[in-house]
């Protein structure tokens, strides 16, 4: 996912991240500084869904306009066939410990 917050914050004319925390507490949403300096400069991990209401409300926008789906990583998370001959839909399970492998029969 890619954190939309500032291109959309942007389109409303707000440029400084503490006009938007001033906005956000009009709404009535405290943020804290260092809260609201994660929201604006990157990716936050987290975001309450009660906060992303009120973020929304503010941008006038919705979910879906701040939160972007980036589909070519989840495609690079997928695990790799090892052979060609493996049938598809076959999952693999990473081996643990140091290359061992099952004892003889």
């Amino acid at each position: 996912m890619r954190w939309n917050l500032r291109l959309k914050a942007a389109e409303q004319g707000i440029w400084k991240s503490t006009e938007m925390r001033r906005r956000l507490a009009e709404a009535g949403l405290e943020i804290s500084a260092g809260k609201m300096s994660a929201l604006w400069s990157g990716t936050p991990t987290t975001v309450r869904l009660d906060d992303l209401d009120v973020i929304c409300h503010v941008l006038d926008c919705e979910a879906n306009e701040l939160l972007i789906r980036e589909l070519d990583k989840v495609a690079a998370r997928r695990p790799r066939r090892v052979a060609d001959n493996t049938p598809a839909g076959t999952t693999m399970t990473p081996r643990l410990g140091r290359n061992r492998t099952l004892p003889p029969a």
